[in-house]
């Protein structure tokens, strides 16, 4: 059985079609999805979709993209959902220089703020970093020291997988590595240990390589794990209890 570690579920894209997706989801062996919430109005559907189906959990945080227009709005409904047991992550939070849709100084700013929090509620965190990692590194090391976290949708360098895990962190890896390019992220998911690795699909976005360009969704998640498994030169059954053990000990699920 699967777990996708990175879903938003609750987007436009996905929310009105839940019922048919999540079902083909279970058919497909996915038997918990963590669904990311992103702003006031994910997060209600989020909590809406946990009630219907149990095997959904919720994390929540702004995104480093959209801190300037909405951190001052969401912080506290994060704040209250985490307080109130409804989460079991805080995130996708983090830091995004590639496109930089917020400022920089404002995505550290509401970085901190989630540091503090996930501190606060003893929650792990979900990161989200592009062209960052020195200063993600750098304030983790200040403020959020010897913690759980998950680098998900991992796209860096095999020196950077090696200074996210030794800092004691998971990787998650998305339907990317699938793609007939990603030849240095194949050589990540040799790399990182069975023990310290997620699967996820980050759906609606990113499906892998035989659905590119389709909705993802969480039944493709089988399509990842197999190319890992693959490259790890182990059965995919394996990479299937091992990842979800991972996610089930990280999650608290």
């Amino acid at each position: 059985m699967y777990t996708d570690s990175h879903a938003h579920l609750s987007s436009e894209q996905i929310f009105p079609l839940a019922d048919e997706v999540l079902t083909r989801a279970k058919a497909a062996s996915v038997d918990a999805i963590i669904n990311i919430c992103t702003d006031s109005d994910s997060l209600k559907k989020g909590l809406e979709l946990k009630a219907r189906y149990p095997w959904i959990y919720n994390t929540a945080s702004t995104t480093p993209h959209d801190v300037d227009k909405e951190g001052e709005l969401f912080f506290p409904e994060v704040e209250r959902a985490a307080k109130n047991a409804q989460l079991v992550a805080i995130g996708e939070t983090g830091l995004d220089y590639f496109y930089e849709h917020s400022d920089k100084k404002s995505q550290q700013k509401y970085l901190s703020k989630y540091f503090a929090l996930a501190v606060d509620v003893s929650l792990p965190v979900v990161f989200h970093c592009r062209d960052a990692f020195q200063d993600l590194f750098a304030m983790a090391d200040q403020e959020y020291q010897n913690r759980g976290a998950v680098l998900h949708c991992f796209t860096g360098s095999l020196a950077e997988a090696r200074q996210v895990l030794d800092r004691g962190w998971y990787l998650s890896l998305s339907g990317i590595v699938t793609f007939k390019k990603s030849i240095e992220l194949q050589e990540v998911a040799r790399f990182v240990p069975l023990d310290r690795l997620f699967i996820e699909t980050d759906s609606p976005y990113l499906a892998p390589q035989s659905n590119r360009g389709k909705m993802n969704e969480p039944a493709f998640i089988s399509e990842t794990a197999a190319l890992i498994a693959s490259l790890k030169n182990i059965p995919v059954k394996n990479l299937a209890e091992a990842t979800s053990a991972n996610a089930r000990a990280f999650f608290s699920f």
